[in-house]
């Protein structure tokens, strides 16, 4: 009987032991998807308030280019955005970002139009594809683990990346689940497969780095349509630089009736 007791209370001690190590382990897990997707996000975003000057175009299925426009966006903190139409053919109109909120503001109108992040600009780019910029305020996810991958049409071979599987943490995002990847030793991003809310693959990216041996940030994210023409949009990052937008331009109302800002 005393060797029963000792045996149970040794087996009660390994049990208690692998359940702690299984509820450390869980509990860590989320902080370092967190992490993963913070260092991810100073490639795109280098500063929480940020003017980003872009450009997207799009090309037909046999490479031929399509159409091309120009942006201007404020990325601001508490997933504020502002983006600025540049080009002839959509001068003077905006689109706002305020938490889960979009609004479109025509110049010609003084009432601001409620508009989904899934709004197009141009081609398969959507609002949100330009308007928010940070994976670790707007998804939670699992590190599904390390695989060996290669950025869709480039010529470099396969690199060990870290998967990591990304639900969306609020209504106001453009893609309800992410399927990313990340360079394993800088986390850079790769690629990823972005599906919308009934679960269809809606668009494949991948992510062009300034110096591939050496990323410091990202240069272009290539959209790749998987639901309807097959075309590929081009969002080109022509510029970054910090800078805080005064709040009057955070408000719709303000937008309506102050069509010029620059």
């Amino acid at each position: 009987m005393i060797k029963t007791k000792k045996w149970s209370a040794a087996a009660f001690g390994l049990a208690m032991t692998m359940a702690f190590a299984a509820q450390a382990q869980a509990q860590a897990q989320p902080a370092d998807v967190a992490s993963l997707l913070k260092a991810a996000d100073r490639y795109r975003m280098s500063s929480d308030n940020l003017q980003v000057d872009t450009q997207i175009s799009i090309f037909n299925t046999d490479g031929s280019p399509d159409k091309e426009r120009l942006y201007r966006v404020f990325a601001q903190t508490k997933h504020q955005s502002l983006v600025l139409m540049q080009s002839p053919a959509e001068k003077g109109q905006k689109v706002l970002m305020l938490g889960d909120d979009f609004w479109l503001l025509m110049p010609n109108s003084q009432r601001p139009m409620r508009i989904t992040p899934m709004q197009k600009l141009l081609g398969d780019a959507s609002t949100g594809d330009i308007a928010t910029m940070s994976w670790a305020d707007d998804y939670t996810g699992t590190l599904v683990g390390e695989e060996r991958c290669a950025e869709a049409g480039a010529s470099a071979p396969p690199q060990p990346c870290l998967h990591l599987s990304l639900n969306a943490a609020r209504k106001g995002v453009t893609y309800q689940r992410i399927e990313l990847w990340l360079g394993k030793a800088r986390h850079e991003p790769i690629k990823a497969d972005l599906y919308v809310q009934s679960d269809k693959l809606a668009k494949q990216a991948r992510f062009v780095m300034d110096k591939p041996a050496n990323p410091t940030m990202v240069t272009e994210m290539v959209l790749q349509d998987k639901l309807s023409n097959h075309k590929e949009t081009r969002v080109r990052y022509l510029g970054r630089k910090e800078r805080v937008v005064p709040e009057t331009w955070l408000n719709p109302m303000f937008l309506a009736k102050n069509p010029a800002l620059e």
